[in-house]
C-alpha cells in the first residue's frame, strides 16, 4: 500500500516526488504541476502532501495519508474553484494561512488544484508568498500547461509535468480502486481517452455512456445548415441536461444544510433579511458552478467529436492505430466513407476553434452552430 497506487501512468513524476519526500536538496517550496486532463494533477498533488506529512513517506494507511488524500489534514488546504475563476479574496486567505507554522505535520502544504483559474489580481497576491516562502510551508500549483499560469508564478515554481497515462493503467485503476468489470473498465479508459475521473463515470453510469454515443453519431447526421443548426442545439441540451441532473440534488442539499446551519426554518414561505442574503449568495454561486460545469460538458462532448473524426481518419488512410471507439466502429466507418481525409481534417480544426471559442467566453451555443455549420460547408463542398 502506497498513496502513490492512484497516481496511474506516472512513473517519472512519482520517482521525482518521492525523492523530494526523503532529501532535502531535492525539495522545494513551490511546485507546478501540469498535466492533460484527466492525467491526476490534483490525485499526485495530495499523495505528494500526504507523503510529505507521513511519518514513513507516504505509507498510505496512516492517519496522516488517510486525512492528507481526501482533503480533512489540518495542515493540508486544498483549493478548488466550481466557478469560472479563482478571486483575489480567496488568494489572500490562502496567503494568510501559508505564513502559519504546521500544527499537527512537518509541512504546511497549500493545493491550489485550478492555477490557471487565477485572476490576474489574485496571482499577484499569491506572488509575494513564492517570493518569500515562510519555512516548512509548500505551494503546489496544478494547470493544465506551463502557459495557462501567469509567468511571474510559474517562473518561481518547480515545473513536474503529468503525461496521459496509458489506457491499460487507467484500466487497471478502475478494476482495483473501484470494483469495475475489466471490460467494462477498458472500454470506459479507451472512451474517456485515459481521462481518469471521465472513464470512472463512464464506467458507472449508463447516462453518460448513453450521451456519448448520441454524441459521436452526430457528424453522420450533418447535410444541410439545418442539420447542423440541430445537432449544435442537441450537443448544447445534452450539456444543460447532464449539468442540471449533476447539480439540482448538492444545489438542493447545500440549501438545507445552509438554513440549519443558520437556525431558519426551510418550510416557511418567507425568511428574514439576513438569512435571504445568504441565500442569495448560495444561488449565484451554484449558477457560477452550473455555467462551469456545463461549459466544461460541452468540452467533453466536443472532445468524443473530436475522437470520432480522429477514428475516422485512420480509418479513411488505413493507418495501423487502434480506435478510440472501437465499440462504435459501424459509425466510424460509415463517416469515414461519407468524408474525405482533408474534409476530416478540416472538421478536427472546427472542432478545435469551437473549444478556443467557449474557452474565451463565447457562448457556447453560437460556438456549436458556427462549428456545426463549417463541418457541414465541408461536406457540401467536397
Amino acid at each position: 500500500m502506497s498513496v502513490w497506487n492512484d497516481v496511474v501512468g506516472q512513473p517519472e513524476a512519482v520517482a521525482t516526488l518521492s525523492r523530494a519526500v526523503v532529501d532535502p536538496a531535492a525539495m522545494t517550496h513551490a511546485w507546478l504541476f501540469t498535466g492533460p486532463p484527466g492525467s491526476g494533477r490534483s490525485v499526485a498533488a495530495r499523495a505528494f502532501a500526504a507523503a510529505l506529512e507521513c511519518p514513513n513517506g507516504g505509507c498510505g494507511v496512516c492517519r496522516e495519508c488517510r486525512t492528507a488524500v481526501d482533503g480533512t489534514h489540518a495542515d493540508v488546504t486544498v483549493k478548488a474553484t466550481e466557478g469560472l475563476s479563482i478571486r483575489v479574496e480567496d488568494t489572500r486567505s490562502l496567503v494568510q494561512e501559508a505564513g502559519l507554522r504546521p500544527s499537527v505535520g512537518r509541512w504546511r502544504v497549500i493545493i491550489v488544484e485550478d492555477a490557471d483559474r487565477l485572476t490576474e489580481r489574485a496571482a499577484d497576491a499569491l506572488l509575494k508568498a513564492l517570493e518569500e516562502p515562510t519555512p516548512r510551508t509548500v505551494w503546489i500549483l496544478c494547470a493544465p500547461s506551463v502557459e495557462d499560469v501567469i509567468v511571474t508564478l510559474r517562473s518561481r515554481s518547480r515545473h513536474l509535468r503529468l503525461r496521459t497515462p496509458p489506457v491499460e493503467a487507467v484500466a487497471e485503476l478502475l478494476v482495483r480502486r473501484d470494483g469495475i468489470d475489466p471490460a467494462m473498465a477498458r472500454y470506459a479508459a479507451r472512451a474517456a481517452q485515459s481521462h481518469v475521473g471521465l472513464a470512472r463515470r463512464l464506467a458507472r453510469d449508463e447516462g453518460a455512456r448513453i450521451r456519448r454515443r448520441d454524441v459521436i453519431a452526430m457528424p453522420g447526421r450533418i447535410r444541410t445548415i439545418g442539420d447542423a443548426i440541430a445537432a449544435a442545439a442537441d450537443l448544447a441540451s445534452i450539456a444543460d441536461e447532464e449539468s442540471t441532473s449533476s447539480g439540482a440534488e448538492r444545489d438542493a442539499a447545500e440549501r438545507a444544510r445552509l438554513l440549519e446551519t443558520l437556525g431558519a426554518d426551510p418550510a416557511a414561505r418567507t425568511q428574514p433579511p439576513h438569512i435571504r442574503a445568504q441565500l442569495s449568495a448560495l444561488e449565484r454561486e451554484q449558477k457560477t458552478r452550473a455555467t462551469r460545469f456545463a461549459r466544461d460538458t460541452v468540452d467533453r462532448a466536443l472532445l468524443d467529436l473530436l475522437s470520432v473524426h480522429r477514428d475516422a481518419l485512420v480509418v479513411r488512410i488505413g493507418a495501423p492505430v487502434e480506435l478510440v471507439n472501437e465499440d462504435s466502429v459501424d459509425v466510424v466507418r460509415a463517416l469515414a466513407a461519407m468524408r474525405t481525409p482533408e474534409q476530416l481534417v478540416q472538421a478536427m480544426e472546427a472542432v478545435g476553434e469551437a473549444r478556443e471559442r467557449i474557452n474565451l467566453n463565447v457562448a457556447p451555443l453560437l460556438a456549436l452552430e458556427a462549428m456545426a455549420i463549417t463541418v457541414m460547408s465541408d461536406v457540401t463542398n467536397g
